[in-house]
């Protein structure tokens, strides 16, 4: 039966087929290691952990229940397991009492359970883009803003030789995979789209961004209202870095009514400081601050108009916006393009304390055919180009540096003529060698399809069902991590102590009072380090106890209280 297995019958019935799941029973329990992580699940119900299990995924009959499996993938994600296999190292009695089993599965059985839920490719996304409609939908803002960010994992393997791509935090080239985030202004996540061959952000918010969020953002009456009567208001705003900027694209998504908000890759020259007046602005955190901004109409290179907005700094250094949201206050979109730093900060989180880069499974599947590549002789040619425009550049520089002194003799005169013909001689042969590289590159496709690249050339991509279906498992812990720290820093003095004080609270221990009588199940936390932690705890829990949660699968309400009697 294996280690802490104590229900016997049960799994009997179920390794015989009897059995649909075991039933959820709660028993009076003390000391329940890191059994803090129970207090976060009014907050994944709440995010939508379960809600759609039911339309989208099923299994099969046995010991371990769909609701069981969910469960306890979100609460390791809270718990900094970070995969699977790290649950080895952990109590597998102590876990199953916060589920009512006896103990949690195994990793090869929650392996084969992961299987058979991520059988069907596609599935997670699906499942991710159900949940990121209901999140969009949840949005309190009248003017809604998407952040759209890349994000390169890098992979180590030696199972597919990926193509390589810059990696900003390590500065270096190398071989790695592109997913592409949508997220709100605070941070949260919405959706990711992974690429295994990156077509560039431009092509990604044509091909799959904006596409999806022209499905799933829904307008509402008043929307379309304010959108027949004034021309000149947008549906969003799209924000994303200089790597989008496309006069091209903010054209086609402005006749979506699509605003754009980006910084501008071409400044032309600095501003009067005349122009730059002090505005109270207030960015992401809640914090209001004072910036130097001065606004005028800009027209781009295809003669679109747009709003340029520019902050200056103490330094002198002057920070150039673009934005076709003709409406928003000039503070406000200052603030919302400066609070793409949360969704960085939501990437290093997330690669810190939820191993957001750690394969899931090993294994590799093939790319569509419809996919594009760089073409490997393009790529040479153009490796070629740079190459000798390298030498061509040093050639000049030295043409550059020769001199002759005031009064130079008949060999020095000889030796500079000498010296500057070979260097003219060598720049011209570099000319002509450029051009031509430069010519049978314009006659070289520069993407073809991946079944036209030849056998040494081809690759695979890293499978990528499961490694959704658990990073959407991630959002959801991540969101309901955020909805526990933003209720306490309401409570406490320091508002950036508020996730160390949720991850410390996951780490505390519990004791577990199941009452049948009353159908309630009492989670009472113990005390934690400081009495005004607990005092921000206690404001805490009687949040939680006031959305009457019921534990899935039983009629037990969840009662949560802080120390023993």
């Amino acid at each position: 039966m294996g280690n802490a297995a104590t229900r016997s019958l049960e799994r009997v019935a179920a390794a015989m087929g009897e059995l649909e799941s075991a039933p959820i029973q709660f028993q009076a329990t003390c000391d329940v290691t890191r059994g803090g992580v129970r207090l976060a699940l009014p907050a994944l119900l709440a995010v939508g952990l379960l809600r759609y299990t039911p339309p989208m995924y099923q299994l099969p009959k046995g010991f371990y229940g769909i609701d069981s499996v969910f469960l306890l993938l979100a609460l390791m994600a809270l718990a900094r397991i970070q995969s699977l296999e790290q649950l080895r190292y952990h109590a597998p009695g102590e876990w199953g009492k916060l589920l009512g089993l006896d103990r949690v599965p195994e990793v090869r059985t929650l392996r084969a359970k992961l299987k058979l839920l991520c059988q069907d490719l596609g599935r997670a996304l699906r499942w991710n883009a159900a949940l990121a409609k209901e999140w969009i939908t949840q949005q309190s803002a009248t003017e809604l803003y998407f952040y759209c960010d890349g994000h390169v994992r890098v992979y180590h393997g030696e199972q597919t030789p990926l193509p390589r791509h810059y990696v900003a935090r390590e500065r270096l080239c190398l071989r790695a995979t592109t997913d592409y985030w949508i997220n709100a202004m605070d941070g949260q996540p919405f959706l990711y789209v992974n690429k295994e061959v990156d077509p560039g952000l431009i092509t990604t918010l044509k091909q799959d961004v904006i596409p999806w969020l022209e499905v799933n953002v829904v307008k509402t009456p008043e929307q379309d209202k304010r959108l027949a009567e004034d021309p000149r208001a947008p549906w969003f705003t799209l924000v994303f870095d200089r790597e989008g900027y496309s006069p091209e694209l903010f054209q086609y998504l402005w006749q979506k009514r699509i605003a754009v908000l980006t910084y501008h890759k071409f400044p032309q020259e600095q501003w009067r400081q005349e122009e730059f007046l002090a505005h109270r602005v207030a960015v992401a955190s809640g914090e209001t601050v004072s910036m130097k901004l001065a606004e005028r109409g800009t027209q781009l290179s295809n003669k679109f108009w747009l709003r340029e907005i520019r902050k200056l700094n103490d330094s002198g250094h002057q920070t150039a916006i673009l934005t076709t949201n003709f409406q928003a206050p000039l503070a406000t979109l200052a603030a919302s393009l400066f609070a793409r730093w949360c969704q960085e900060n939501f990437f290093r989180y997330m690669r810190e304390h939820y191993g957001l880069d750690r394969l899931i499974e090993y294994g590799t599947e093939s790319i569509p055919d419809a996919v594009s590549v760089v073409n490997p002789q393009w790529r040479q040619l153009d490796s070629q180009i740079r190459s000798q425009a390298g030498q061509r550049y040093r050639r000049v520089a030295q043409f550059g540096a020769l001199a002759l002194s005031t009064d130079p003799t008949e060999s020095e005169l000889q030796g500079f003529q000498q010296r500057k013909g070979e260097l003219q001689e060598e720049i011209g042969s570099l000319d002509l060698e450029i051009e031509k590289l430069k010519q049978e590159r314009k006659n070289t496709a520069h993407h073809i399809p991946v079944k036209s690249l030849s056998e040494e050339d081809r690759f695979s991509r890293l499978r990528t069902e499961r490694k959704h279906f658990i990073d959407t498992i991630k959002m959801i812990a991540y969101r309901a991590e955020s909805s526990l720290a933003s209720l306490l820093r309401e409570h406490i003095a320091r508002s950036d102590d508020a996730r160390a004080l949720v991850r410390q609270m996951f780490d505390t221990e519990v004791d577990l009072i199941p009452d049948l009588a009353t159908n309630t199940l009492t989670v009472r936390l113990h005390h934690l380090t400081q009495a005004a932690h607990d005092q921000a705890i206690e404001q805490l829990l009687a949040e939680l106890n006031a959305t009457q949660t019921i534990f899935p699968g039983t009629r037990l309400a969840l009662i949560f209280k802080l120390g023993s009697p």
